[in-house]
């Protein structure tokens, strides 16, 4: 999880990412997500993998105070007390998820003085629902973990096969547990790879060999195809550079101002 506080949010593109995003605001301000089709989504959202596929969404908004956090599609059914399967690529108002529990969020976080509390406060919430809710098939789990441990150089038949299952039933398990297709998944996985090491400034060509894609070209296909714009423009996207400070690697909370 990560902590933002942003006095003027202008147009920021959400750049696809393999995780469930749980937005909770509780500042004077609001986010809000335009959509290319002209749709408006304000305040506390959840939004499926691959939200912004395309470049189709923006975030923008004013005094903006909010905790935001990636949870793992294995345990999003638990947390969020729906399935995946209906955030595919969409986001959802918390408000419809929860009811009057995403009130009192935004109301418990905008009392509390430091980061550091706030992050208690989401993750003492995120455990209790997650220990109530229902857990994915370990199979599922199992194959989730095995694409992201790949970083996408994996195959579904092969996954399939090595499960003992029909391609059709991971199909089918994959997606209504965690919300996108297995091959999705993969696809998703190695972009997100792939991308951020277009961030650190290394070459197309180097990355496109080592993270798994055919040529160079269809490295440029599938940035285009998730983010909208080219593997040398998505290297700048200001979603993208702030991750290493977001997002450490070694997973202790954050906070951006």
């Amino acid at each position: 999880m990560a902590g933002f506080r942003v006095g003027d949010l202008d147009a920021l593109r959400m750049v696809p990412h393999p995780a469930v995003t749980l937005l909770l605001e509780f500042g004077t301000g609001s986010p809000v997500l335009d959509y290319a089709a002209g749709r408006q989504q304000r305040g506390s959202v959840v939004a499926g993998p691959g939200i912004g596929s395309g470049g189709a969404v923006w975030a923008r908004g004013e005094n903006v105070e909010c905790v935001q956090v990636r949870l793992s599609p294995v345990i999003a059914r638990a947390v969020l007390g729906a399935s995946p399967a209906d955030l595919d690529g969409a986001v959802v108002a918390l408000d419809d998820l929860w009811g009057r529990e995403a009130s009192r969020i935004r109301e418990r976080l905008g009392d509390v003085s430091s980061w550091q509390d706030r992050f208690a406060l989401t993750d003492a919430l995120l455990a209790r629902r997650h220990e109530a809710g229902p857990p994915v098939d370990p199979e599922v789990a199992w194959a989730w973990h095995r694409i992201v441990g790949g970083r996408g150089l994996v195959r579904v038949d092969r996954l399939a096969a090595e499960l003992g299952w029909s391609r059709k039933r991971l199909w089918s398990r994959f997606r209504s547990q965690l919300g996108l297709p297995p091959k999705r998944a993969v696809k998703l996985v190695r972009f997100d790879h792939a991308v951020h090491r277009l961030v650190t400034g290394e070459g197309a060509a180097r990355v496109a060999a080592d993270a798994g894609y055919a040529d160079q070209s269809h490295l440029h296909r599938d940035v285009m195809a998730f983010t909208g714009v080219t593997p040398a423009t998505v290297a700048a996207e200001p979603f993208l550079a702030v991750d290493d400070i977001a997002w450490p690697s070694h997973e202790t909370p954050a906070h951006r101002r």
